[in-house]
């Protein structure tokens, strides 16, 4: 058997779900994916919920893995959203000093996004919050090719759906910004029944993370054990590729 890791991105890094075989899962936050694939086992694998792999142009719909998971979702398909060109999350790198600058990069990167897709399209405050995160996996599998086979995106509403029997789940997780209970608790009850003790579920997120990263994290670690024993199912089947050659596709 081998590790399975689940990995969400978090206020302070990467929020990192991890259990050995015959072992307990514990949790623990990291500053940057390379401290974290450096801290666990060398053939882990690992389910994060982060885009991998990215298009030259982006399409109504985003790169393929969002138009076949959004059905699955009902209610809950807003929580995919299309992901925009390479040259857009490259559009600027520059660590922001001041909000005025971070909201320029934004209006930058907007409009390379538009100019990269069909129709136009700029780029959601959601999104552009994330891209330094994309752009660090994403440099890290282009420099270490082997990680392509123990790293897969995975997405955290298409695994509540996919293990709750591939009916999504009724209730938000997240209300105009703010934890919703009732929805972080149906949440917890589906995991416990896939094997997560409750003790542990409900214990505080590590300092650096909320409680939804740990949420989403303990989720993905259950898909990464699906995807080791190979009952995972990517989206689309085979998975595509980018010009690097990275995998896309979501699996859950």
């Amino acid at each position: 058997m081998t590790s399975a890791v689940g990995v969400d991105g978090c206020k302070a890094g990467w929020i990192a779900v991890h259990r050995d075989p015959g072992a307990s899962p514990s949790v623990c936050v990291f500053a940057s994916f390379a401290a974290l694939l450096d801290a666990l086992p060398a053939d882990a694998i690992m389910a994060v919920d982060m885009p991998i792999g990215l298009p030259d142009f982006s399409q109504r719909g985003g790169r393929g893995p969002e138009a076949l998971v959004r059905p699955l979702l009902g209610a809950r398909q807003s929580s995919v959203f299309a992901i925009p060109s390479r040259t857009a999350l490259y559009a600027d790198t520059n660590d922001f000093t001041t909000i005025e600058a971070w909201y320029a990069a934004h209006r930058r990167a907007s409009e390379v996004a538009k100019a990269t897709s069909d129709p136009p399209r700029g780029v959601s405050i959601q999104a552009f919050g994330i891209f330094a995160k994309i752009r660090e996996i994403d440099a890290l599998l282009i420099a270490r090719p082997e990680l392509r086979t123990r790293v897969f995106e995975s997405h955290p509403e298409v695994a509540f759906c996919r293990l709750n029997g591939e009916k999504p789940m009724t209730l938000p997780k997240k209300i105009k910004g703010a934890v919703n209970p009732a929805g972080m608790e149906e949440r917890k009850a589906l995991l416990c029944r896939h094997g997560y003790v409750r003790d542990f579920l409900d214990r505080p997120p590590p300092k650096g993370a909320a409680a939804d990263d740990f949420l989403d994290a303990a989720a993905m670690m259950l898909i990464a054990a699906r995807i080791a024993s190979g009952e995972a199912r990517s989206f689309p089947d085979p998975p595509l590729a980018d010009r690097f050659g990275i995998p896309v596709a979501i699996w859950a």
